[in-house]
């Protein structure tokens, strides 16, 4: 995967590529699609969610900077592969995720796996986790139409964050850098993803 999907994408900074070799992508995943964990395309994991694939999470991380004393909000962590790969770059990852079983087996399976700088917490996506923070960097794990205010307040000052934005039947993955108390996006690469719920653009109703 990393010989294939990663580093082809020009992902070559040494602390992705050493965390990505070492975390076993295989056992986050649902056990029925195990065979499947190591594609070059978004696996679904039931629903409207998804587990990016190998290339667009690479790329998300490379152009985030993490730091070894970065504290990272991992919103929508699925069952638990991107924050194993970011406890492994970073201080400390609080993973979020909605639904409690998912929560339950997320903790489950990086504590087995020796993850002891994660925890896994339940909670609407759209929220974030303010109780935790601010983070230095928040990852989004899937696609938005509209960032909600929450995760402004939520990012430190300086703080990088990164998501795709939905466009129609495009999608762009951007990485912000919180200044100022607002966040100045940059575009970065083309990636798609479903949008999570909650991170929908409201609806405008005309008469």
């Amino acid at each position: 995967m990393v010989d294939t999907q990663v580093r082809p994408s020009d992902v070559t900074k040494f602390p992705i590529i050493d965390a990505m070799l070492h975390v076993p992508r295989e056992l986050y995943v649902p056990q029925g699609q195990r065979e499947a964990a190591y594609m070059g395309e978004n696996l679904f994991l039931g629903g409207d969610r998804v587990l990016l694939e190998p290339r667009t999470f690479a790329k998300l991380l490379d152009g985030l900077e993490i730091q070894p004393g970065d504290v990272i909000l991992d919103v929508g962590c699925g069952l638990g592969y991107s924050t194993a790969v970011l406890a492994r770059m970073a201080e400390f990852v609080v993973g979020l995720e909605e639904d409690p079983a998912r929560v339950q087996e997320a903790q489950a399976t990086l504590s087995a796996n020796g993850v002891d700088n994660a925890a896994v917490l339940e909670g609407a996506l759209a929220e974030g986790a303010e109780k935790n923070g601010p983070y230095d960097v928040i990852v989004i794990e899937g696609a938005v139409e509209t960032l909600p205010e929450a995760f402004v307040s939520q990012l430190n000052e300086g703080g990088r964050i990164g998501c795709l934005f939905s466009e129609g039947a495009l999608g762009v993955a951007r990485v912000g850098v919180k200044a100022d108390g607002r966040i100045s996006w940059r575009s970065s690469f083309n990636a798609s993803a479903p949008v999570l719920t909650g991170f929908e653009r409201p609806e405008v109703f005309a008469l």
